[in-house]
């Protein structure tokens, strides 16, 4: 039986067993204004010609080195944005108990996040980022406002909550949800906190972790590390998930003392087993833009995933994937299928600019060529 129809097998089995469990997904925010960078303009509206790479943005910026530019920003429109509330939204559409806790406005929920915050039953503790996302056909660029995250830290999550139903909330969680650590300033000391503090009075033991570092590309080599240590503390309270991109993974192998420069599927799974030995965790699932792999002490996987070459948007694909292989992994499905399920998520999205249902994912595998 081949992934795909193994998976759609799968999920019409055991989807319905997702409306028990709850997860709690933290700790960020933000506004997300998605833009296309203009490069020739016809007339008015949309009568213009986008820049469609990276690279062709990146040399527009070059040139204007000693000089200046005017480069004119044409928006498509503005979201709820964040790893955790873009994250969250999928878990939600699939089908979990979901409740988030983050930046989504500090007097008063921000309206981008109205529907959500009511969906998710959700805690604010701070005011939200901005994030300026410019899409391209073969990337995108986030340039982020994010002065206003420097409050999200335990002390304020506790006075916000109340420590006994913030530890009722944790008690209760199938499933928690720690996204977007490099732009969080004080993640690391939230995480030390939950790990002498919280996690350690929590009556109920079995529970599973998810971690999103978020491109730590700005952030030091011994932050990263220190973190790393952190996230596989966390392995004594449940089962721990590091979920990485392409670009993380190797960041991190170079930090770790070994290269990863070739991508191929072979490559790849070797990637995911050694990460995952050397943090002692229980997976760890790496997405470049067409597969993925990831690692348990029992296997390695890879999938091929359904690329589209003009997707729909892309801001949030690496959030749906990682909610795709979240909800799988509590559904109880094998590796490959939380794979499958990750990757068809992530190619529903971005072909719809929507969080998928169960429903809508095993229509997706069926279609899928």
């Amino acid at each position: 039986m081949d992934n795909k129809h193994l998976t759609r097998q799968l999920l019409a089995e055991k989807g319905h067993s997702l409306y028990t469990k709850n997860v709690v997904v933290g700790l960020d925010g933000f506004i997300d204004r998605i833009v296309h960078p203009v490069d020739k303009r016809h007339g008015q509206g949309e009568n213009f010609e986008r820049m469609a790479t990276i690279e062709c943005f990146g040399a527009r910026v070059l040139a204007a080195a000693g000089k200046s530019a005017n480069i004119e920003l044409s928006p498509r429109f503005e979201k709820l944005g964040g790893n955790g509330p873009i994250m969250a939204n999928a878990v939600a559409s699939i089908g979990a108990k979901m409740r988030y806790i983050g930046a989504l406005g500090e007097k008063s929920i921000n309206p981008v996040f109205a529907d959500f915050a009511q969906m998710s039953d959700a805690v604010s503790i701070a005011d939200p980022g901005v994030t300026l996302a410019l899409e391209f056909e073969d990337g995108k660029l986030m340039l982020g406002i994010m002065a206003s995250l420097e409050n999200v830290t335990y002390e304020r999550i506790i006075s916000t909550m109340g420590e006994g139903a913030f530890m009722d909330t944790l008690d209760k969680a199938n499933l928690i949800c720690l996204v977007n650590w490099t732009m969080l300033p004080n993640m690391t000391e939230i995480f030390k906190s939950l790990l002498d503090k919280a996690l350690p009075a929590l009556k109920q033991k079995d529970r599973s972790f998810f971690f999103d570092l978020a491109d730590p590309a700005k952030r030091s080599e011994a932050d990263l590390k220190e973190v790393l240590g952190l996230i596989s503390r966390f392995e004594q309270f449940g089962r721990v998930t590091l979920g990485l991109n392409l670009a993380e993974a190797q960041q991190i192998a170079k930090v770790m003392g070994y290269a990863h420069t070739e991508h191929n599927p072979e490559t790849l799974q070797a990637l995911v087993k050694r990460l995952r030995e050397d943090f002692a965790i229980h997976c760890v699932v790496v997405h470049p833009t067409d597969s993925a792999a990831c690692a348990t002490k029992d296997e390695v996987q890879w999938v091929k995933g359904p690329f589209v070459e003009k997707p729909k948007i892309t801001t949030g694909a690496g959030d749906h994937f990682n909610a795709g292989f979240a909800m799988a992994q509590l559904m109880g499905l094998p590796p490959i299928a939380c794979l499958t399920t990750a990757v068809c998520t992530s190619g529903f999205y971005v072909r719809t600019a929507k969080s998928p249902s169960v429903e809508d994912l095993t229509g997706f595998l069926q279609t899928w060529k």
